[in-house]
């Protein structure tokens, strides 16, 4: 019997989870097929552009551009500070937020470890990979870095991989080349993979894939600012000469004036020259080529693939424009753009990890996160307003319990049948229904 054939019955839905690719190649084993994808994103210039592989994206745009690092450190430290619990779904609605011992994994995912650690390296892999990869191994959790990793397809049918019944059935884990590989089934493995790569059927993308360029762009224009100081912080000069020189007179000129004037240390000294020399500028300086714009257009671009306002990064095109009224609008943004669904995306990721109890779904809390102190306060003024709508609702002559329901699922209909049959403030029976040797109160 298979790998496949050993699997338990598949439910009647079934939800993959994004992966690396799956279509490169194929291969079969005991009359089943499976796909062992690649991990490569295109690069925009053979010999210029940032290693296309995970370690190349790591050394060519994390640890070497400025925006990418900012970007995926603002996104780490706000998506870090979450914490983890359980939550049941009682009528459609959410219910309150509760935890058990079986949260201790994701508390203390390794020895020393923190759930806001475990958070970081699941979004700098995700950033950098697109996926994200983690296995139990007794009380702790284990990273799987993500370009040692394949994603091991099944399909019932002959045909190649790609036919509509194939599936995930596990992965397969190498560390390096003279180490044996490691399978795990597909539930043994919490794969979080925020971005769908259109092109595979499994496999997430890096947000990095699109703007490749822009980082390019941006550690070239860093090396063009540099030079610039390093030649003295002024553009291109020539220099020509009336008489006719020999090549090697023309040589020495050069080093003369590499010696003299080449460099910070030898900005602004004044030049004297003689024998018919004179000196002309063929360049356009900073100002000429409005490097700041040009440059933070580039760290824009890069801001908003990564779903980060550039206020919020520190951009100096988010400075410009930037009031204490628009970063409010910013944070919000971020925290409801970003932020929210990958915490949600990371928890449903991480439940065959956890032991979830029957007729609940792991979910994230974000409560007591500094960042979000004005999303409290905003939830404080919605349930003032509720309150209001609920007292409101009570003193038309409605039934508390029914009240609370209605305003609870945003849905008035429910409050259809629940009234008690008086009005306004009369929640009283009328005088008249009285016995009749009840006198009425006098004030």
């Amino acid at each position: 019997m298979s790998i496949f054939n050993r699997r338990p019955a598949l439910p009647e839905v079934v939800e993959n989870r994004f992966g690396f690719d799956d279509w490169l190649q194929s291969f079969s084993y005991m009359n089943q097929h499976y796909a062992s994808p690649p991990q490569s994103v295109t690069s925009w210039r053979e010999g210029e552009a940032i290693g296309s592989d995970f370690p190349g994206l790591v050394a060519g745009a994390y640890r070497a551009s400025g925006p990418v690092f900012a970007c995926i450190l603002v996104r780490s430290l706000v998506f870090s500070e979450a914490r983890f619990g359980f939550r049941r779904f009682i009528g459609g609605r959410p219910g309150d937020l509760f935890g058990d011992a079986n949260l201790s994994i994701l508390e203390r995912p390794w020895p020393n470890g923190t759930t806001g650690e475990l958070l970081t390296r699941m979004e700098q892999d995700a950033s950098l990979a697109g996926n994200s990869f983690w296995t139990r191994r007794g009380d702790r959790l284990v990273r799987l870095r993500p370009d040692k990793v394949t994603i091991v397809a099944g399909s019932h049918s002959d045909a190649d991989v790609a036919e509509v019944d194939a599936e995930v059935i596990g992965y397969m884990y190498q560390p390096n080349r003279d180490a044996e590989a490691v399978f795990f089934d597909v539930s043994e493995v919490a794969h979080y993979s925020p971005i769908p790569d259109p092109l595979a059927r499994w496999r997430g993308m890096s947000w990095l894939a699109p703007v490749l360029t822009e980082v390019s762009a941006d550690r070239a224009a860093t090396l063009h600012r540099w030079k610039f100081f390093e030649n003295g912080a002024t553009p291109n000069l020539v220099v020509k000469s009336e008489n006719i020189i020999s090549p090697d007179q023309a040589a020495g000129l050069k080093q003369q004036f590499s010696s003299r004037f080449d460099g910070v240390n030898n900005a602004y000294k004044t030049m004297v020259l003689g024998g018919g020399l004179d000196v002309e500028v063929i360049g356009a300086d900073f100002e000429q080529l409005d490097f700041k714009a040009t440059q933070g257009a580039g760290e824009s671009r890069i801001a908003a693939c990564a779903g980060v306002p550039p206020v919020i990064a520190g951009f100096s095109e988010g400075l410009a424009a930037a009031t204490y009224s628009n970063y409010a609008h910013a944070r919000r943004r971020f925290a409801d753009g970003t932020i929210r669904p990958l915490w949600r995306i990371a928890a449903a990721a991480l439940e065959p990890l956890v032991q979830i109890p029957e007729g609940a779904h792991l979910w994230y809390d974000d409560r007591d996160i500094a960042f979000l102190r004005e999303d409290a306060k905003d939830r404080a003024d919605v349930l003032g307003r509720d309150a209001a709508t609920v007292a409101a609702l009570i003193a038309a002559g409605f039934k508390p319990d029914a009240a609370v329901s209605a305003v609870s699922a945003q849905d008035l209909r429910t409050l259809a049948g629940e009234h008690t049959g008086l009005t306004s403030a009369q929640l009283l029976p009328p005088a008249e229904a009285l016995p009749a040797d009840t006198e009425p109160a006098v004030a």
